[in-house]
């Protein structure tokens, strides 16, 4: 079967042999064949399956092994490790894992020093075989042991002992280790090793102490180039454990080695040795960023500390550009988050001594990392690839959030100190500044301003006042005034007589399609903060918009946002000034849409009509003329007095209607069209609330055909608007209802012929109905309605596979349920058919649903009990009486206390989440197992 697996060139043999040898690795025999297969004369592969066999029997079956066995099975194994120390490596490597685990498996009782006696056999055996494959036999074994530890299967009491166990066993092996290291005679092979074995044993939670002979002997072998990077390992792995705080005296002796790298490290970045730079920065990261709260505590050991703060500060401000030409000073941004935070938290005495050492090097910091910003030339730049274009823009934004979060540190005098250096480079007349120092600077103003309130600044004013001086000659420039500009808008809003200093520097940038995501997003930040004070430029911001937008010269989702500008800008205007400039933006794409309307349907004049009602629903999500948006603000903000007649938006929609219903006729086939239409008028519902009055005869009317015709989600969710919004008032209850039931019947029938293919559309009925129960429960009392057919389907979607719709579903259920008293269908159905509800929610919490989804079934649970609290008592009982009924594994004894449990908690829905949780576990076989700890 192995000369198959390995040798055959038929695929579907190997798969054959790879099946039965997995078998064969678990069968009872697999205790003798596997030392048949170690035997000397077969090849390294098949060797290697027998150590394999041999480690899942150990591992997997131990229960099986008798206890008097174990010492014969412990002496094959040193045995053959012994004789495969000058053998094939990965063979060795196996047999010193099933080692490992044999001795996890017979720790403490019946094994209690398997350390000391590795370490004893391996080095007084006076047996043949060279002392040096000796060695590395036994290291491998010992680095091995911790390894198996981590991924064992223990319980948890026995993990607990054995890493107790473990950690006594240092003193075996660091003198040894110690000891290897010390000897300059050794080969690097046997050194590296021993690096390796130590990391392998700090995750124990070793003592750092214990750890401090090892850790300067690894110090030192960072000076051989081929013992650098495991050195590197075994002191990162070393100084991060968390338990490493403890040993303050330890952690002071190690800043004197990690500034003794200062000299190699300068070294390694003059000759561009990146690695080893890393390798440095990685060291003196790990010491700053893990116990930067007890080396400041230390405070008589403030310049020892500040020294290493300092290297610190080198690799973050190490020559070249990230991530061509280095890649270390990116590992540093967390330590300064870190440190400013542990400096913050100090108390008060301490905290001023430290904030007046550390500001200086704070504002260093933001010089440091200004320049690490800062673009290559461009004839560099070019060359680099897509990919590490993207890697420095995150590196960018990573250098954005840190200065953000250094203005809590340096507050104000930041943005002063950045102003100042942005004043002197435009105004200075000795060398023209490059445009990356200016940009540079202005991103640091970017990255400070779209978080932080920079509205009592006062160098926002020069600021404003210094940007058009800037002369933009290349795109990232202008990206970073744009985006500026975007994170000033509040301050405009506050300050409009300065709108006019930076508004032509955005219209301008609008015709360019490479600032598109930057100027379109900043046109609409001003546009929605600044609309009361934009009418004197909204003709010339309506007149370049439409011609970007003709010219097609942004994409999609830019001319989406632009039309959302739009939108907030004509809110601010008079009723005759809105529909003025609405005749003229809408005009040409009416005229468009008529067009394609004649034309037969196909995929190109597909796009252009999902592109025009895409525009026409931005531009009325944003264009809200009764100041819904600024309620919050109070009443001095708002400045116009609402308008009387009708509402601009509704002038539009009622004049396109017909075009529209002549679109939808030649594309209710289109999921999407259907969806395009839908959104524009969902938009236009959300904003303009009331105002939509007398649309909704006209769309209930529309909706209904289109349901009609062929049934979409999009329909359905539109009429669960027009329900929440609509349904209470007399005037609107007769249309809406006559849709309600049209939509309703036709998913009725729907559902008779297979609803499997429509989970979409389900989800949509569901949290229709349920959103109906909720604002108008009248709705219920019609004749036409067949309640008992609705509460059918429900208890269908209960059983779909898709989470949405059984969401939906159990949504639908906790609004119907209380309405049992109220309306006398709903009581009569819930009577006769309650108990297939019941039947259903209690299969899905016996393992038909997903975990994720109970809570949603003990919703129902509860509502049943509490609006249906005496026929659930009944149905329960009866339900549980079915034998394996809702899961094989429950005993009768289970089903009654979960069945009491629910019936005794009619107050406390928390409590039922609880039990059904609980429950759930018990039927899935899972409760008590490790799978659901973190459950």
């Amino acid at each position: 079967a192995l000369h198959q697996l390995y040798y055959d060139p038929n695929i579907e043999n190997k798969n054959l042999a790879q099946k039965w040898l997995m078998q064969a690795q678990v069968s009872p025999q697999a205790w003798h064949f596997s030392w048949q297969l170690l035997q000397p004369d077969k090849v390294p592969e098949i060797q290697y399956f027998g150590a394999s066999a041999l480690h899942i029997k150990i591992s997997r079956y131990w229960s099986d092994i008798p206890a008097d066995q174990y010492e014969s099975l412990k002496a094959q194994l040193f045995a053959h490790i012994s004789r495969f120390a000058s053998g094939s490596k990965i063979v060795l490597t196996r047999l010193c894992v099933a080692l490992a685990s044999l001795a996890l498996s017979m720790m403490p009782e019946a094994w209690p020093c398997a350390v000391a006696d590795m370490v004893r056999l391996f080095q007084a055996e006076a047996s043949p075989g060279d002392g040096q494959g000796r060695c590395l036999a036994l290291l491998e074994l010992l680095t091995v042991l911790p390894e198996e530890f981590q991924t064992s299967r223990l319980p948890q009491y026995r993990k607990n002992q054995v890493r107790a166990m473990l950690a006594q066993e240092c003193g075996a092996i660091f003198p040894l280790l110690e000891q290897l290291l010390q000897q300059p005679s050794l080969p690097s092979a046997i050194k590296q090793k021993a690096l390796k074995c130590f990391s392998s044993w700090v995750p124990l939670e070793v003592p750092l102490l214990d750890c401090e002979r090892l850790i300067q002997a690894a110090f030192s072998a960072l000076r051989d180039p081929e013992l650098f990077d495991s050195s590197v390992e075994a002191i990162v792995n070393a100084i991060s454990q968390p338990d490493a705080q403890r040993y303050v005296n330890t952690l002071l002796k190690l800043i004197p080695l990690v500034l003794g790298l200062q000299e190699q490290l300068r070294q390694a970045v003059q000759n561009g040795d990146m690695e080893t730079s890393h390798g440095i920065c990685r060291v003196a990261v790990a010491l700053g960023e893990n116990h930067s709260r007890a080396l400041l505590d230390q405070v008589e050991h403030w310049q020892s500390f500040l020294a290493l703060v300092n290297m610190i500060m080198f690799c973050t401000g190490i020559p070249g550009h990230y991530p061509v030409n280095e890649t270390t000073s990116s590992l540093t941004l967390t330590f300064w988050y870190t440190l400013q935070d542990d400096i913050l938290s100090l108390e008060a005495e301490k905290q001023a001594v430290y904030q007046q050492l550390y500001r200086p090097v704070y504002f260093h910091l933001v010089d440091v990392l200004l320049h690490k910003a800062q673009f290559p030339a461009d004839e560099e730049y070019n060359f680099w690839s897509s990919d590490e274009k993207e890697q420095f823009r995150i590196y960018r934004v990573d250098i954005s959030d840190t200065l953000m979060y250094v203005y809590e540190m340096l507050g104000a005098e930041l943005l002063s100190n950045l102003y100042d250096k942005l004043g002197r480079l435009l105004t200075s007349s000795e060398q023209p500044c490059s445009w990356q120092h200016t940009e540079a600077l202005l991103y640091g103003f970017q990255s400070i301003a779209e978080t932080i309130d920079v509205n009592y600044s006062d160098v926002v004013p020069g600021l404003i006042g210094l940007i058009p001086r800037i002369s933009i000659s290349n795109v990232q420039l202008a990206d970073t005034v744009m985006f500026t500009i975007g994170a000033l808008s509040e301050w405009l809003a506050d300050h409009p007589v300065m709108i006019n200093n930076v508004l032509p520097l955005v219209l301008h940038a609008l015709g360019n399609p490479e600032l598109s995501v930057s100027s379109v997003s900043t046109l609409k930040k001003i546009c929605r903060e600044c609309k009361y004070d934009l009418p004197p430029y909204a003709a010339n911001i309506v007149a370049v918009s439409q011609d970007v937008l003709m010219k097609q010269i942004h994409k999609t989702s830019q001319c989406m946002w632009l039309m959302q500008a739009l939108g907030f800008l004509l809110s601010a205007l008079q009723v005759e000034e809105i529909l003025k400039n609405l005749h003229s933006l809408i005009t040409p794409y009416i005229q468009q849409l008529e067009k394609l309307a004649e034309e037969m349907p196909n995929p190109s004049n597909k796009l252009a009509i999902v592109h025009i009602l895409g525009l026409l629903s931005n531009l009325f999500t944003t264009l809200d003329i009764s100041h819904h948006d600024d309620e919050h603000e109070g009443p001095e903000l708002r400045k116009l007095p609402i308008p009387q007649g009708p509402n601009p938006v509704v002038v539009v929609l009622q004049q396109v209607f017909q075009l529209i219903q002549k679109v939808l006729s030649k594309w209710l086939n289109d999921a999407q069209v259907v969806e395009a239409v839908c959104a524009i008028f969902e938009k236009s519902v959300k904003t303009l609330l009331d105002d939509f009055a007398p649309m909704v005869p006209q769309l209930c009317e529309m909706l209904g055909q289109m349901y009609s015709t062929i049934p979409q989600a999009s329909a359905l969710d539109l009429t669960r608007q027009l329900v929440h919004i609509f349904a209470h008032e007399p005037a609107h209850f007769p249309p809406i209802k006559a849709l309600f039931l049209l939509v309703t019947s036709v998913t009725l029938t729907l559902f008779q012929q297979g609803p499997r293919d429509h989970p979409d559309i389900v989800d949509s009925f569901m949290q229709l109905l349920a959103q109906a129960l909720k604002r108008k429960p009248d709705l219920f009392l019609s004749e036409s309605l067949d309640v008992k057919a609705v509460f059918q389907c429900g208890v269908l979607a209960l059983k779909f596979p898709e989470a949405p719709t059984v969401k939906a579903s159990c949504g639908f259920f906790t609004e119907l349920l209380p309405r049992c008293g109220e309306i006398p269908t709903i009581g009569q159905v819930v009577q006769e058919d309650g108990k297939v509800l019941l039947q259903a929610v209690l299969e899905a919490i016996g393992g038909q649903a997903s975990r994720s989804l109970m809570d949603s079934f003990a919703d129902v649970l509860f509502a049943l009990n509490k609006h249906c609290f005496s026929c659930l008592s009944v149905w329960i009982k009866e339900v549980m009486q079915t034998p394996g009924f809702p899961s094989p594994r429950l005993s009768a004894e289970q089903k009654d206390t979960f069945s009491q449990q629910v019936l005794r908690e009619r107050v406390n829905k928390r409590r039922v989440k609880e039990m059904v949780k609980e429950f759930t576990l018990l039927c899935r076989g899972l409760h008590g197992t490790d799978y659901t700890a973190d459950y």
